[in-house]
């Protein structure tokens, strides 16, 4: 299938100023960057190796700074119903339930062996989930932080559990999107099972870089390291259509996408970061309106 895709404008607001990151003594070959928008849309908090900035979106000023490292941040998520708890995953695999007002940690949490590569926090259940590079999946009790159940990913064999992973809620708030180079996968968060598994497999062999949720949560779309993105019926990970790198990267083959977003209200469109620094955002041809048509059994593919 054909997309059309656009390169966005760098925006700067009228003020002049940007939202840099404390990168003083970094090393930002291997500084992991994450970054976090509050709720609201009125904070973002991001960090790079150093400190935890938290900004004003309406001013683009630091409002503070904190945890400084060792060990660095690794994942950020603001609390759904308060801007001033955040949770921040740590490189060194723990996670820490930060009060902001008060400028101190409520609570440390431990779980996983290995860094801290995924967090996501679900209302309907009222708990917080975590992944880590252990290929662990972890689930906290929101009001006494303490640990509920923590489960591994089924690798396929052969796999050793290394690697990020990635998880999302559904807008259901209960099952939920994991993303790992070697899978997607679907699960109930309330009974921690797995529902749905998929595995690279042609045309679509490739590891996986980064998988979401569309805005409806109706879709899922993954990018692949060889530059394909695949767009998947979410209830059951069918895929409807895949998106080949030569529809919207002149350069396929050398640059790949390295994360996905899916557009906040649009659910056909996303955007896709590549790793030469640049960001496409793509959509179905207007003449289609909606990515592939309903998926056949045997998961056919639509081009």
């Amino acid at each position: 299938k054909a997309t059309a895709s656009i390169t966005p404008q760098h925006w700067q607001p009228h003020s002049g100023l940007l939202m840099t990151n404390d990168t003083s003594g970094v090393n930002l070959e291997e500084a992991i960057p994450c970054i976090a928008l509050s709720k609201n849309d009125s904070y973002v908090m991001s960090a790079a190796g150093g400190k935890v900035s938290l900004f004003n979106m309406m001013t683009f000023r630091v409002m503070t700074t904190f945890m400084p490292p060792p060990p660095a941040s690794s994942f950020l998520a603001f609390h759904p119903q308060d801007n001033n708890i955040i949770a921040i995953g740590m490189e060194d695999s723990t996670i820490h339930i930060y009060n902001v007002r008060v400028d101190e940690v409520k609570s440390k949490l431990k779980g996983h062996q290995k860094r801290i590569t995924g967090l996501a926090f679900s209302t309907n259940l009222n708990v917080l989930l975590s992944s880590g590079a252990d290929a662990q999946l972890c689930v906290w009790s929101i009001d006494a932080w303490d640990k509920r159940k923590s489960v591994p990913i089924q690798l396929p064999a052969g796999k050793s559990p290394s690697g990020d992973t990635r998880v999302q809620f559904h807008s259901d708030q209960v099952r939920f999107l994991v993303a790992h180079e070697t899978q997607l996968a679907i699960y109930d968060a309330s009974k921690m099972d797995r529902i749905h598994q998929w595995l690279p497999q042609e045309p679509l062999s490739a590891p996986i870089s980064c998988a979401v949720y569309s805005c409806s949560s109706q879709l899922v779309f993954a990018s692949f390291c060889d530059g394909n993105v695949g767009i998947f019926d979410a209830d059951a990970l069918r895929l409807r259509c895949r998106v080949a790198p030569s529809s919207y990267c002149p350069t396929s083959g050398v640059v790949h996408p390295v994360v996905v977003a899916a557009h906040p209200q649009e659910p056909n469109q996303f955007a896709v970061g590549l790793s030469d620094g640049s960001v496409k955002v793509i959509e179905p041809l207007e003449s289609d309106s909606k990515w592939g048509a309903s998926p056949p059994a045997d998961d056919g593919v639509q081009n």
